[in-house]
């Protein structure tokens, strides 16, 4: 792909940095290319070449569900990215199209439906009572993302994965080591392949029928041949990794009614509003840094206006498509009584979150436990003075000292 093969006039290629945002502070790059038009080229980090954004509500529903876009295509691609890892892999369910991507995502789908997520809710809120009872016990002050955030979705994600709890902070340390550009792609990637070496372990001894967890559901697959084991692993580390997104949602979610009591107190004083305004924190944090994964156009396809030729990479941005004025009036303001909200952060199409509903839920656990049994919390520093993690692909506060 070269300008010179377009004869259209193109928009200026836009330079985006990996800005290590704090706050919920709105990328600014982002917001510059938003107000630039709903359609923008961008050169990220790492990679090669140029990629279209698209960044209206619509667009980014009509890319992330439509056949012409391919994530396959991207296979041995060096599209432009922001992280020096995550380069495609064949097999890999994120970089899969459908059929192909369907037939990988329903041999794990019983454990993500209503029913498979609702199973987990006692054990769940178990888990939280105990965590937030010790933190409790332990006194003030106290680090919420260490005694609360951080182990409460490793503990969910682990026990609907089928990891045994002694290994839990083992998948914690490779998580967090995957989802940093901090150390360098080496040790990103070898991170990765000690989980998925884990995984080929774990999923192998339960091949053949077996229980509900994501582990024994992949090995009755691989037993019937419906999977390669290559494709269960790969499955299984992106699960895993997805369920501790949790940890930095949420502690942007906590930073943002620590900072806003005003928001904290209406949702003490009204708790049947929570569900609706966890959708609108949804809507409204920053959960990732710049963009995910990018698409490949099969064809000549205009949006816009704009002729996005057969072979262009493309972007799209569920932050800009969150904040779009079209579909959410005043989207800059946090609003619990908005309705309808058709957000779109756990994505859309093919590849909408297999865990959104488990992280909806959790959400809403974290809410009710944290709100109702210490309701006097507060930042036991100024906000400016709470860390935010650097280098990482899914934002959020490294630490979050409270008080009670």
């Amino acid at each position: 792909m070269t300008d010179e093969t377009i004869t259209e006039a193109l928009p200026p290629i836009r330079h985006w940095p990996a800005l290590d945002l704090t706050d919920v502070e709105f990328d600014p790059v982002l917001a510059d290319l938003m107000a630039e038009g709903p359609v923008t080229r961008i050169q990220l980090p790492n990679g090669e070449g140029w990629a279209w954004l698209v960044t209206r509500h619509d667009d980014v529903r009509l890319v992330t569900n439509d056949a012409r876009f391919s994530r396959a295509a991207v296979l041995g691609r060096q599209v432009t990215r922001l992280a020096p890892h995550f380069i495609p892999a064949a097999g890999a369910v994120g970089f899969a199209d459908p059929p192909e991507h369907t037939r990988l995502r329903r041999s794990v789908a019983a454990a993500f439906t209503a029913r498979g997520v609702e199973r987990l809710r006692d054990s769940a809120r178990g888990m939280l009572d105990d965590l937030v009872g010790e933190m409790l016990q332990d006194g003030p002050p106290a680090d919420l993302t260490e005694t609360v955030l951080s182990p409460f979705p490793i503990a969910v994600i682990c026990e609907l994965m089928g990891v045994p709890a002694a290994d839990r902070q083992s998948m914690h340390v490779w998580t967090q080591l995957i989802l940093s550009s901090a150390h360098g792609a080496d040790v990103s990637e070898r991170a990765r392949n000690e989980m998925g070496a884990y995984f080929t372990r774990l999923i192998g001894d339960r091949v053949g029928p077996g229980g509900e967890d994501v582990a024994s559901l992949l090995g009755a697959a691989v037993g019937r041949e419906e999977l390669t084991m290559d494709e269960a692993v790969g499955l299984a580390v992106l699960i895993q990794i997805g369920g501790e997104a949790v940890t930095n949602n949420s502690g942007q979610l906590f930073y943002l009614l620590l900072t806003r009591p005003d928001l904290r107190d209406q949702l003490i004083a009204e708790p049947a509003i929570r569900p609706q305004a966890i959708d609108e924190l949804l809507r409204y944090i920053p959960h990732r840094s710049a963009v995910g994964l990018s698409r490949i156009a099969l064809e000549d396809v205009e949006i816009k206006g704009v002729r996005i030729r057969e072979g262009d990479p493309v972007y799209v941005s569920y932050l800009a498509a969150n904040r779009d004025p079209d579909v959410f009036p005043d989207p800059d303001r946090i609003d619990f009584s908005r309705g309808p909200n058709p957000h779109v952060a756990f994505g859309f199409g093919p590849h909408y979150c297999v865990g959104g509903m488990l992280a909806r839920l959790e959400s809403e656990l974290l809410v009710d436990a944290v709100l109702d049994q210490v309701p006097g919390l507060r930042l036991a520093v100024p906000a400016d003075q709470v860390p935010f993690r650097r280098g990482a692909l899914i934002r959020g506060p490294e630490a979050l000292p409270v008080t009670w």
